[in-house]
């Protein structure tokens, strides 16, 4: 497939359409993780739609003192990959094509929910963010965008954004992709050395161990469920003493009202273990939050939620998250409701990242 490189958005509009158009938005240095997002939107346009990427290092997301003038820029090894991956067109306007009376004086504000977590730890980080994708999207006028769930609060925020603002676009999550050791791909961790690189493998250490521990919760939760009510029943168990399914249910009473802070303890161990580790990790954040506006869950919480954490290794910041289902398999709350994480049926949705 043979990929067009284009520079102004006059050259995309120019181009015409046949089929549907999906948008994949990057800041460079395309990885596995891009690659899945543009395989996925190769997909989703079909033989008769068109793929377009855009790599655009946008200033306004980068805060004092961040990594703005060090951030890879690998547009040849860029196209490559998005050619080999399906896309038409890489679509790398200049600053000035994207802001072209300087920054803007009109931005896009991420409100409360851009002000917590990420928020907090980069402020105006979100708002730039929300307003470059609300640019890109006018510039390539895409029928459908995709983005990852590695950067959940950026997707939620989009998503949000596209939703309360009328945008007459599709948003797509794409899962995570991983290496092998767990580590979730980002263009920065070829900042890592070696020995940094093993001390943050505790980030996804600890967002499968709270995964495990609520996986745990729920499978007693579970047996204590399949315990039959009746009296008769409940009589011939406390004739025996106490059953397994009587203990099974003993424990879940005892054991059920701190789900959420269970699994917030387990995450938790695991990074406090690697802040004693040469070189350590400095934890950022850990939380477990409600996808729609990022605020801490409680332990009666049902319904999809996402445990994240972010740390610093070196001179290297980090990301990660899990999206988490807390209550029973198969019940109202459990089941993907609008606004989940993978689907968004209320708003016809469904969601990934600019990063």
């Amino acid at each position: 497939m043979t990929t067009t490189v284009l520079h102004t958005a006059a050259e995309l509009h120019a181009r015409a359409r046949t089929g549907p158009r999906a948008v994949v938005m990057t800041m460079g240095a395309l990885h596995e993780g891009h690659a899945t997002l543009i395989r996925t939107a190769r997909e989703i346009a079909g033989p008769e739609g068109e793929v377009v990427v855009t790599v655009f290092v946008n200033p306004l997301q980068f805060g004092k003192g961040e990594d703005l003038d060090r951030y890879p820029r690998t547009l040849d090894a860029d196209v490559k990959l998005a050619g080999i991956s399906g896309a038409d067109v890489v679509f790398a306007p200049s600053v000035e094509e994207v802001y072209p009376g300087g920054e803007p004086e009109v931005r896009i504000s991420a409100g409360p929910m851009g002000q917590r977590l990420e928020g907090a730890s980069r402020p105006g980080h979100f708002d730039g963010m929300l307003t470059v994708v609300a640019k890109l999207l006018h510039l390539t006028r895409p029928d459908v965008a995709l983005y990852g769930q590695k950067d959940a609060q950026q997707l939620a925020l989009i998503r949000r954004m596209v939703r309360d603002l009328n945008f007459g676009v599709q948003i797509v999550a794409v899962p995570t992709v991983r290496e092998d050791d767990g580590l979730a791909l980002s263009s920065r961790n070829r900042y890592l050395s070696p020995q940094e690189r093993r001390t943050a493998l505790a980030l996804s250490r600890a967002l499968f161990a709270g995964r495990d521990r609520l996986a745990a919760q729920e499978a007693l939760c579970a047996r204590a469920r399949e315990v039959p009510s009746s009296q008769a029943r409940a009589e011939a168990l406390s004739a025996l003493g106490e059953s397994r399914a009587a203990a099974d249910a003993a424990a879940v009473a005892k054991a059920s009202p701190g789900v959420a802070e269970a699994v917030r303890a387990a995450a938790r161990l695991v990074l406090d273990e690697a802040a004693r580790l040469d070189p350590p990790l400095e934890l950022d954040y850990l939380a477990l939050v409600d996808p729609a506006d990022f605020t801490e869950i409680d332990d009666d919480f049902t319904g999809e939620a996402v445990l994240a954490v972010a740390a610093r290794v070196g001179t290297t910041r980090l990301i990660d998250n899990l999206p988490l289902t807390f209550g029973a398999p198969g019940t109202p709350d459990a089941a993907g409701q609008p606004g989940s994480l993978l689907s968004d049926q209320a708003a016809g949705e469904a969601s990934g990242a600019v990063s």
